[in-house]
């Protein structure tokens, strides 16, 4: 009877040793889990802030303005705003899934990251988040991704229009070429961002033939025009990091002061056409005509690197201006 006692202890004891023992391992198999899906999440963390910095700088002057410019647009010819407003994500997201490859194959070129390096060394190229080729490879992945985006919410010929000029842009390297060839691609890829995100926010492509469409078109045509003739003021920052990889830009190719003069006077005229052209009241012609002057004033006058950067974001609060100059005068009618 003794013995049948010890055994049964012995048993027992065997029990609550093999339990612990199992307590023990599935406490470190969690602990290996928990470890693991840290890891994963630090890691995917890591990759999506690498996808954003790559267009971190462009959400002033693309995403933002270009979005507004749908948005707005499609309001004051609509009168069902709750409709619109409804599809402010998808055109946002239209726009920044076209933009993304773009300024990826813009980042990851040898003579890009050399200027980064100097003019925004926080980007995913020069602070070394990404390889050359793994940014080749993400870019040729998102390009069919932005087309079926597009052939999905719109804007699809305005998207491969992009894929074009990106080629261009980047690859056959006329940004760098000529001052004139630099300005005229990003004159055509605003007005495709511009109409692309207006075709994502009203559900169908534009005809150009109706008198309504009509004066899109003449809109857009003058959007090009103030972006051909302005858009070098983020030009006037970057001109340490222009010079080192060998890009024309115009205040290296005609010198410092006269870029900046070419420049201040097609905005304050830009700012005296526009309102005009929407036929908006005094108070609005006024307060847009001033922005213009000041900023154009800025141009001329103040012209440190950080004064400069300054400006530049001075000229995209000038430009979303002028794209509400639709919705301001559908609102005076």
């Amino acid at each position: 009877m003794y013995s049948d006692s010890l055994d049964s202890q012995v048993r027992a004891d065997t029990m609550l040793n093999d339990l612990a023992a199992a307590q023990m391992l599935t406490m470190k198999q969690m602990a290996k889990v928990i470890h693991r899906m840290q890891k994963l999440v630090g890691c995917g963390v890591f990759h999506v802030q690498s996808i954003w910095l790559f267009t971190r700088s462009d959400l002033k002057t693309i995403v933002v303005p270009q979005s507004a410019f749908g948005i707005i647009n499609a309001i004051a010819s609509s009168s069902d705003w709750s409709e619109v407003l409804g599809r402010v994500p998808l055109v946002i997201f239209w726009v920044w899934i076209n933009l993304l490859p773009f300024a990826i194959d813009n980042q990851r070129q040898a003579e890009a990251i050399l200027e980064d390096r100097h003019n925004k060394p926080w980007r995913t190229m020069p602070s070394k988040r990404m390889t050359e080729q793994q940014a080749k490879t993400l870019m040729l992945f998102l390009y069919p991704v932005a087309l079926f985006t597009s052939l999905w919410l719109g804007g699809t010929r305005q998207c491969l229009a992009l894929m074009v000029l990106g080629y261009g842009y980047n690859d056959l390297n006329l940004a760098d070429w000529s001052w004139v060839s630099r300005n005229i691609i990003n004159a055509f890829g605003f007005c495709c961002f511009a109409s692309g995100a207006l075709e994502v926010t009203m559900e169908f492509s534009l005809s150009f033939s109706g008198e309504e469409d009509q004066t899109v078109v003449r809109w857009l045509a003058m959007i090009g025009g103030i972006v051909f003739s302005t858009v070098q003021t983020q030009d006037m920052a970057d001109q340490v990091g222009d010079r080192l990889r060998g890009r024309k830009s115009m205040p290296l190719a005609l010198g410092d002061g006269p870029a900046r003069w070419i420049t201040a006077v097609p905005m304050v005229g830009w700012s005296i056409i526009c309102p005009w052209f929407w036929g908006v009241g005094v108070v609005v012609h006024v307060a847009v005509a001033c922005l213009g002057l000041f900023i154009a004033y800025r141009t001329l006058t103040w012209r440190s690197i950080e004064a400069d950067r300054r400006t530049f974001q001075l000229w995209n609060m000038w430009m979303a201006c002028l794209y509400s100059l639709p919705l301001l005068s559908a609102s005076e009618r």
